[in-house]
């Protein structure tokens, strides 16, 4: 795939580094996922005091700031073409809504039930990304791995359902406008300009439940917390291993965020996991295991890269 022309502008010297990564991509997928539940985990300590549309809004607005004075996103955004453009606009308006969605979900249903929801989205588009019998069977294995850990049940409000699966669909358009993103070049200052966008947008959500972290220095400082843990990591992270990952593979490692919440609770929260959490753990960890993408993605995913590092390269020269 090839940088567009709009992209031109910017010469191999200019893309950061932050952007051809060179670890591993699950390495960052990794990251991403510790820092999904870390970052809700401090989230829900602050619901007490402000409202769920407020959390949303200060984590929102905390990440865009962060971006803001690190990637100054706005300069970029302006060489972008139009389709590109509208892609920026599409994942800010999804950002908005997806999290405030998923805080209004947490406030009302347990966290493990809204997570076997949103999980259901990611799981769909593997399986659409799915060719062979060895890939649908790690498919199955990471389904029943997370039906385990997550104990899905009809229990909750009504409202609470309609946030949850919400927040599933948005889950799914994140995924795939975020590889949007990263294939086309530069995808960590795009982030940061949807992340802007996203600001915007949930301004009318949750400014005025906001409002009580504006009198306190203690909740502002554990908003940007929850901003940073929540928005920036895990996001820049995926951005990274997006780059690298094809779309069905990087739906199916999602399953590993319920593995991932059980061991922060083991961990942090001195929750010992149950039969039913250990044999979830391990199924979910023998389907990512199991799963292998095809030759043809693996050489179209090198191709791409090579033929995006030669236009760059042309561009620079020209």
């Amino acid at each position: 795939m090839s940088i567009r022309i709009s992209d031109s502008v910017f010469t191999r010297d200019r893309i950061s580094s932050t952007d051809r990564p060179s670890l591993p991509p699950h390495v960052y997928f990794l990251v991403s996922a510790l820092f999904h539940y870390l970052g809700p985990a401090c989230a829900v300590l602050l619901f007490a005091r402000i409202a769920p549309p407020g959390v949303a809004w200060l984590r929102i607005a905390s990440a865009a700031l962060v971006f803001g004075l690190w990637r100054r996103p706005w300069r970029y955004f302006g060489r972008l073409s139009t389709v590109d453009r509208r892609t920026v606009l599409m994942l800010g308006v999804v950002l908005a809504v997806m999290n405030s969605s998923f805080y209004e979900a947490i406030a009302r249903l347990p966290l493990g039930t809204v997570g076997a929801i949103e999980f259901l989205g990611p799981i769909a588009l593997a399986a659409a990304g799915t060719r062979t019998a060895r890939n649908f069977a790690a498919l199955g294995l990471a389904t029943a791995g997370v039906y385990a850990l997550t104990e899905v049940r009809i229990v909750g409000q009504p409202l609470g359902y309609l946030f949850a699966f919400a927040n599933c669909g948005l889950f799914v358009l994140y995924v795939v406008l975020g590889h949007r993103l990263a294939s086309g070049g530069n995808g960590i200052d795009r982030l940061g300009a949807a992340m802007a966008v996203a600001m915007v947008a949930a301004l009318p959500i949750g400014i005025r439940q906001a409002a009580p972290a504006f009198n306190s220095p203690a909740l502002l400082g554990a908003a940007i917390g929850v901003g940073i843990s929540s928005s920036v990591i895990p996001y820049v992270c995926d951005q990274l291993a997006m780059a690298r990952l094809p779309r069905a593979t990087f739906a199916l490692m999602l399953a590993l965020l319920p593995a991932t919440a059980t061991c922060i609770g083991l961990l942090v929260l001195r929750q010992v996991p149950n039969l039913n959490d250990v044999v979830g753990v391990a199924l979910v960890i023998g389907g990512v295991a199991l799963h292998a993408e095809s030759k043809r993605s693996r050489l179209e995913a090198v191709k791409g890269k090579d033929q995006k590092w030669m236009t760059s390269g042309s561009a620079s020269r020209g």
